[in-house]
């Protein structure tokens, strides 16, 4: 078929869809195999229909065009015979067996009769590789992800995924043009012919007055032209938008679609009167693809592993791998719905934040202009300030004077800055405050603005320079930008007829806006000039509405409260300008303006009707609903934490609750934990008003022996983190009768001794398992479940050990009081990675595992490994030596891409999915030993066998700093040998382990503390890592000891003896000592050893102590982040050398 034949199918498909001939459309796709349209395959997947599913992809491919369309029909039909297995026909799956997956045998056997023995459970996910198999609606979506990747890499869809880009009704403007030029053609054309077939070439009858008729117009003949937003918000092509891409900019969309209908030369130029600056013409030519959209993942990905071994020529060809559900299956039990804490504010809580960063910090203002922080955790209120007038005399007379006639100050809104150091407060009367907040609980005033006449309705912040702005609105029709270090006042955005309610900040590309709605339910767009408004658009009730996009920033919702009471939620089509769903569930007559909030990319919630209303994203129809165990007004307050593990709900007695899911109530049990430990620490004895350390619950950090940050396990939230500086922190402003306390104090340290574990009655050790050939342990780590021990020795063979739920141990938890399994697969194949010829000794070993422990990643001085942790399968092996690699991290935001060290000192940054080097960074003078990322920072972190740090960009990969670590005052410099680092859970600070000493560095790579060996630890350092918490340091030493020290202080707490959990004929038979630890990834207190006589322990504390020690007392006013000498120990840090 010709080009233009083909051109001519695009043209009649977007007709059909245009005209919603929706069945027509996609019969038409089929036949043709022009176009995929992957929005109408999900469709039929989401619903089922398998018969429809495989005959859509018959037009494209078939199952044995090639290794990918096999995976493809593969998955659909395994999921289809999982599916009739979970409803309990067993006759259903039989036939689905015999006749769709038997086809599959001769290039699996295998696997086959692995599948065939399903039949034999009564429930399938007895299966270890199906036991995470979630509900048929989240095991559709997981599929959903495998089949898009797989279509994407398979090379019969190419060029098959994107629909042309042409204006909209291109059919009928070339129809129309076409009979303009008939007309023009007529020998007696008339005004406004009547145009009543297509069949026949145009032409006018001759006027029977023989008067010649005017000249013809351009006007269209055919009928009128729809606009642009004429597409149903839910049809198949939405109209016809490249599958690949995300949707056009909200603000460059709806400025384009906000004329009238044209006439075709109108739409052929574009929209006429509307002066658009370069950059946004550009950006309208070059939608921004979201920097968040998660990646691909080893574990979630199979189809990457199979492109690999099809370029590599291996086989097995088809993996069981759809079984294996990556962690971030959404669910139910994801929304937090379990009261956790209740809260007594005292007045009516009027706006909520969550830090962006601590996630259980809560910021609050109230009806009478209070403005509170909380740690939601311990239920502490960290910090308060009661509204006052900073300077009134600098304020306008209308302020003064309403101040004078009404003192009564509401917050309308208040809410954090990105990065959390400020917080901005917009009261009911002209005035906006800004502090800047420190962990300790501080706050300073920084800003006092008098914004606006009458209320300030909303604040928020944005980025439009470089500088960080302040955006306001209030009753006087205006929206104000103003900068958030001075004051200044930098633009004013004039437009609204009525006050403006709210304000929405947002970017795409190099485009910044800002959404605005105004009472009276006008939806404006502006850009940061002054040009005027962009968009005028009538958001639906024609009241009270907020606007929110996603935490990934592609979707765009909208919520609020008509006069009558109506609310409404809807998602819009940003490229538009039009409503694409409207969410249903609410109340006729909704008391109040209804609030809302999106959490995870995945959920909405709003209140309503006493209760907190929830609903997918994706889906109209409520999800799940909670009433908070009662208590709350008609129309709550609400605000999800960054993470969405915590739900902050206000209540009708002046109160706040925190709902929670199970991530949630871990995050706050750790924190009130920290708090019970901390009120018995330091802090208090100093003074009766000084706070526990605020910190926040702790996402996973990674358990890799050589650290590295690990992946976090929602790609579309940053992990929750703690600050380094929080720890332990007492607020000199508080600490009033010092004096009178300090002989207590003295007691107390006098009184503190270091725990020191030389018996085995003191702690709880076990010794793995093992029948195998022992050799050295250079690698340990848990797996993410916490359910298994992976071990890595230095024969390059690893060894895995499972712990068995069962009475003993119902959790099924790695601990030590119950012996785990050696496991292997049924076959008995062993992990072994390639090796060279050079001394075992002397090759550094790597090792990184996958986010849902299906895949390891591996090498011993050769190729890297790719393993199946199910089967023990190699599934690809790439980066051959010279050079050999010696770490390895995946990217924070894209695991497509690795960064691997290498022996040559270089770092390789290589992209798994087209299997090539991106770049190469150098600047180490030796091998690289340590590579960890930084979301926050934004940073690759390294470190190298020179006592190197380096820190790059992640965006540019240009190298922004580097230092050489310090030497201890017993040690010559310079220093070499292996280091290495770990990003604490905060992102911004991390440990640095040499065998000369343990240290903790800041983003600028500066040195807040150092400890190095000695008096009772005073062998070389042969491993240390942080606690999964983040609130400890665990290292091993080179004479088989462990320390225990604060993560915040380097301060030792505990010293395990290595005849603590050593024998006595391990201990006098040679130096036995561990090469590496490991901490459990939710287990604080528990870590494994992997030692050099091959042995693995684990070690955790007794049931009698419960933790490894005590916190050592600080000196009386002393600060846990600067070296102060205990009294009767010299186990401190050393203040850094200069």
């Amino acid at each position: 078929m010709s080009s233009l034949s083909r051109e001519l199918v695009f043209l009649i498909l977007q007709f059909l869809d245009e005209e919603k001939f929706k069945e027509a459309v996609h019969k038409l796709e089929q036949e043709s195999g022009f176009y995929f349209n992957m929005k109408h395959f999900e469709d039929l997947v989401q619903a089922g229909e398998w018969d429809e599913v495989e005959k859509y992809l018959g037009g494209f491919t078939k199952v044995e065009d090639n290794r990918y369309s096999m995976k493809i029909f593969f998955e659909i039909r395994k999921q289809k015979y999982l599916e009739a297995l979970d409803r309990h026909d067993r006759a259903k799956a039989v036939e689905i067996l015999v006749k769709d997956l038997k086809v599959f045998a001769s290039f699996n056997e295998d696997l086959f009769k692995e599948i065939t023995q399903l039949l034999t459970l009564e429930n399938f996910r007895q299966n270890e590789q199906l036991s995470k198999y979630g509900d048929t609606k989240s095991a559709r979506n997981i599929m959903l992800m495998e089949l898009k990747k797989l279509i994407e890499a398979n090379p019969l869809f190419r060029d098959k995924l994107t629909f042309p880009p042409f204006k909209s009704s291109r059919l009928r403007t070339l129809i129309n043009q076409s009979l303009n030029w008939q007309h023009q053609l007529c020998k007696n054309p008339r005004p406004n012919p009547d145009i009543k077939t297509l069949f026949t070439d145009h032409s006018c009858a001759i006027p029977t007055n023989g008067a010649r008729g005017p000249p013809p117009t351009n006007g269209p003949l055919v009928g009128p032209i729809p606009k642009s937003g004429a597409f149903p918000p839910l049809s198949a092509h939405s109209p016809f938008q490249p599958v690949v891409s995300p949707p056009a900019s909200a603000i460059a969309g709806w400025m384009t679609n906000a004329n009238p209908s044209l006439s075709h030369a109108a739409v052929a130029q574009g929209p006429p009167g509307l002066v658009q600056p370069q950059t946004t013409a550009a950006f309208l030519k070059h939608p921004r693809t979201p920097t968040s959209t998660p990646g691909m993942d080893y574990q979630t990905a199979d189809s990457e592993h199979l492109m690999k071994r099809l370029r590599t020529g291996q086989s097995d060809e088809v993996s069981f791998s759809g079984s294996s559900h990556p962690p971030n299956v959404y669910s139910q039990e994801d929304i937090p719905k379990t009261v956790a804490r209740t809260i007594n504010q005292g007045s009516n809580v009027m706006s909520l934040d969550f830090h962006p960063i601590h996630q259980t910090i809560l910021l609050v203002g109230t009806n009478v202009g209070d403005v509170s922080i909380w740690e939601v955790g311990t239920k502490e209120r960290i910090a308060h300030k009661t509204f006052k007038v900073w300077d009134i005399g600098s304020f306008t007379v209308p302020l003064q004077s309403a101040l004078m006639k009404d003192a009564i100050v509401s917050v309308n809104r208040c809410l954090w800055s990105p990065d959390g150091t400020i917080l901005g407060v917009a009261f009911s009367k002209h005035i906006v405050h800004t502090y800047v907040f420190s962990l300790n609980g501080e706050l300073r005033q920084q800003l006092e603005i008098d914004a606006h006449v009458g209320g300030v309705n909303d604040i928020a912040f944005s980025h439009p320079k470089k500088s960080l702005s302040i955006i306001t609105c209030g009753d006087d029709k205006t929206i104000k930008v103003w900068d958030a270090a001075t004051g200044q006042q930098q633009y004013t955005f004039e437009g609204h007829e009525t006050p403006v309610y709210s304000v929405c900040p947002h970017y795409k590309e190099s485009i910044q806006f800002i959404f605005s709605t105004a009472i009276d339910g006008k939806i404006k767009a502006w850009l940061y000039d002054c040009l005027g408004s962009r968009v005028d658009y009538d958001a639906p009730g024609h009241w009270c509405t907020t606007m929110a996009y996603s935490s990934d920033g592609t979707r765009l919702f909208s919520c609020g409260t008509s006069k009558d009471g109506d609310s409404h939620l809807v998602e819009w089509n940003e490229t538009e300008g039009a409503i694409k769903r409207t969410y249903s569930g609410f109340r006729k007559r909704s008391l109040g303006v209804v609030q809302f909030d999106t959490a995870r990319n995945r959920f909405l919630a709003a209140g309503d009707e006493f209760m907190i209303k929830f609903w997918d994203m994706d889906n109209i129809n409520i999800l799940t609903t909670t009433d908070a165990d009662g208590g709350l007004p008609a129309s709550p307050r609400l605000r999800f934490n960054r993470e969405g593990s915590l739900l902050a709900v206000t209540t009708s007695d002046n109160g706040i609750k925190i709902l929670a899911n199970t991530d949630g109530q871990r995050l706050v049990r750790m924190m009130e934990g920290r708090g019970c430990e901390g009120s018995r620490g330091p802090s208090q004895q100093i003074s009766t008003n000084s706070k526990p350390p605020i910190i926040n619950a702790l996402g996973a950090v990674s358990n890799v022996s050589s650290p590295i940050i690990a992946t976090p396990e929602r790609p579309d939230r940053t992990l929750p983190a703690v600050s380094m500086s929080s720890l332990a922190v007492v607020e000199s402003s508080r600490t009033t009768d010092v004096k009178p306390r300090i002989p207590e104090d003295t007691e107390k340290i006098r009184s503190w001794k270091l725990a020191d574990i030389v018996d085995s009655a003191h702690l709880k050790a076990l010794r793995l398992p093992d029948s195998m050939t022992a050799s050295k342990v250079v690698r340990l780590l848990y797996t993410n479940s916490g359910f298994a021990v992976l071990a890595l020795g230095s024969n390059a063979i690893h060894k895995l050990w499972k712990w068995v739920r069962n009475e003993r141990n119902p959790s099924g938890k790695s601990n030590a009081s119950v012996a785990p399994q050696l496991w292997q697969p049924s076959n008995g194949a062993l992990m072994t990675n390639e090796t060279t010829d050079t001394n075992p000794e002397e090759v550094t070993p790597c090792i990184a595992l996958s986010k849902n422990d299906s895949y390891v990643m591996s090498g011993s001085g050769g190729k890297i490994s790719l393993f199946n942790m199910m089967t023990f399968k190699v599934m690809t092996t790439f980066m051959a030596p010279p050079p050999a690699a010696t770490f390895l991290a995946f990217h924070p935001q894209d695991n497509n891409i690795i960064a691997i060290g290498m022996e040559d000192s270089s770092i390789q940054i290589y992209n798994v999915r087209v299997d090539e080097v991106k770049t190469k960074l150098k600047g180490h003078q030796k091998k690289i030993t340590g590579l960890a990322f930084s979301q926050t920072l934004n940073v690759l972190l390294s470190s190298g066998a020179d006592a190197q740090l380096c820190m790059w960009s992640i965006d540019g990969w240009e190298k922004k700093k580097s230092r050489f670590i310090q030497a201890p005052a017993s040690r010559a410099s310079p220093l070499v040998g292996d280091t290495k680092v770990q990003f604490h859970n905060d992102q911004t600070h991390f440990l640095v382990v040499h065998e000369s000493q343990l240290a903790i560095y800041d983003s600028k790579l500066e040195c807040l503390c150092l400890w190095s060996p000695r008096d009772v630890l005073s062998a070389p350092i042969s491993s240390a890592i942080y606690s999964c918490d983040g609130l400890l340091v665990y290292a091993g030493f080179s004479d088989g000891a462990i320390g225990v020290f604060e993560a915040d202080s380097l301060r030792l707490r505990c010293r395990v003896a290595p005849s603590a959990y050593l024998s006595l004929s391990i201990q006098s038979s040679a130096a036995v000592f561990p090469m590496v630890i490991a901490a459990h990834p939710s287990e604080p207190n528990q870590i494994a050893l992997g030692m050099s006589d091959g042995a693995v322990y684990v070690l955790e504390p007794s049931d009698a102590d419960l933790k490894w020690g005590s916190a050592p007392p600080q000196e009386n006013g002393a600060r846990p982040s600067i070296s102060n000498p205990a009294s009767n120990s010299n186990q401190t840090s050393e203040p850094p050398p200069r």
